[in-house]
């Protein structure tokens, strides 16, 4: 391809720009090599334009059935997982989903000339590729890997990084007996229906976070049935995706929103750009019933209205349930979005109002504050382990908050409610009003 160089040294520094803006490329050496390399090289097939938006992942192989089976990341998400990372020269890395070659490229680049870097995937078609552009780039000391990431690749183990760019549902056994003492992993981790890209550090046998950011990725393929999902409409269109060591059972919850709808209002608002995905994380510290409902684009508002169609928390409860929402409202400030639940079923009026007591007690610090995650290796006995614990396979995830952030909820709405004015509180007190007086967004 033959491009103008002004051209892309342009586009390159807009990209950049725009992903420091979002908080990303913290570190100068990972500014450094968003700004050095070609990722259009590795995605030929996409305009410039959209090769270097910041906020476009380019789609580059799918499954037969038209779901993605791999693509090249945003660039945002790019850099926040590198800066999680903290490459040094000479680290010996492991990368598990291959992708189109440009993240093995860029962290070629950090390990430099006396690192060691692997990179696997699943699918042959998916490392022809890479390996055939990482080639054009130049960067032939990167070992492309085909076979089952969930596997690692113990020949070339120990590693002091271990990165994903697919989404594991759990800590695979392979991965722990591969690390380096004080390794550092970056994975986009899911648990109780949601993703994060957590970054750890290997100490004394378990992996202790520091960073826990909100993302989405490609499963990753292979690592056997975790999350489990199932349609609780007859045209099979809304979904519940849970935990298999949750008590969600979708054959109780068909036809629940047949029930008529309840609905409260926690009095918290948030401005457009504002996130609010601390309180699906904060539920998952606060209540093991949190799971996510799936409402594709297109569904009725009067039938399901989630804050988000295909991806919000929810409350199972039996043949009840309660699901995140927000409505418009308009302020002194101009228009911001209040946050409420929606509930159907017996015990709708319960998790709708304990929906809002958990968005009222995070309004309180919002995401300055997020929990404590810690994982530990499947056997470790309950007697080590501090906090909500969740049993996935090969290890138990445990999350916790400091002593401040373990407030019980009660205090913290009332710490919320003295705050109103402070963290954008309207002035009515919240309540649960009839579905016939809904407000539309």
């Amino acid at each position: 391809m033959t491009t103008n160089t002004a051209t892309l040294d342009a586009l390159r520094v807009t990209m950049i720009e725009k992903v420091q803006k979002m908080g990303w490329a913290k570190r100068p050496e990972v500014e450094r090599v968003l700004r050095d390399t070609s990722r259009h090289e590795f995605v030929p097939e996409a305009p410039l334009e959209k090769a270097y938006d910041p906020y476009n992942a380019v789609i580059t192989h799918r499954f037969s059935d038209g779901s993605s089976l791999s693509c090249a990341s945003a660039p945002f998400v790019v850099a926040m997982m590198l800066d999680q990372l903290q490459v040094s020269p000479g680290s010996r890395v492991l990368e598990i989903g291959a992708g189109t070659g440009y993240n093995a490229s860029l962290l070629a680049e950090l390990t430099g000339p006396t690192g060691r870097l692997t990179t696997i995937d699943i699918d042959p078609d998916v490392t022809a590729q890479a390996s055939h552009a990482l080639h054009a780039a130049g960067y032939d000391d990167v070992r492309v890997v085909t076979g089952d990431g969930a596997a690692g690749v113990p020949e070339n183990a120990p590693y002091d990084r271990l990165i994903a760019t697919v989404s594991p549902w759990d800590i695979p056994n392979a991965w722990w007996d591969q690390l380096a003492p004080g390794a550092r992993v970056v994975a986009p981790l899911r648990w109780r229906g949601q993703a994060r890209s957590v970054a750890f550090t290997y100490t004394d046998g378990r992996l202790v976070a520091d960073s826990i950011e909100l993302c989405g990725f490609v499963y990753l393929v292979g690592e056997g049935e975790g999350e489990t999902s199932a349609p609780i409409t007859n045209d099979q269109t809304i979904t519940v995706h849970w935990d298999r060591d949750q008590a969600v059972n979708p054959d109780a919850l068909r036809g629940v929103f047949d029930q008529p709808r309840v609905t409260a209002w926690s009095g918290v608002t948030i401005a457009g750009d504002e996130p609010h995905d601390g309180v699906w994380l904060r539920l998952t510290v606060t209540d093991r019933r949190v799971c996510r409902i799936n409402a594709p684009g297109g569904t009725p508002p009067e039938v399901c209205d989630p804050v988000e169609a295909c991806r919000a928390p929810a409350l199972v409860d039996g043949d009840s349930m309660a699901y995140l929402a927000s409505r418009r409202r308009e302020t002194d400030d101009g228009a911001r979005w209040e946050l409420g639940a929606y509930g159907h079923g017996p015990a709708a009026t319960k998790l709708t109002e304990r929906l809002c007591n958990e968005v009222r007690a995070w309004s309180v610090e919002r995401d300055q504050r997020k929990p404590n995650l810690t994982v530990y290796r499947a056997g470790t006995p309950d007697t080590d382990l501090s906090g909500t614990i969740i049993d996935k396979t090969n290890s138990r995830f445990v999350l916790n908050y400091d002593i401040i952030g373990c407030l019980p909820s009660d205090e913290l709405i009332g710490e919320a409610v003295k705050r109103k004015h402070e963290v954008g509180i309207v002035a009515e007190d919240a309540s649960i009003e009839n579905p016939s007086n809904d407000q539309e967004l």
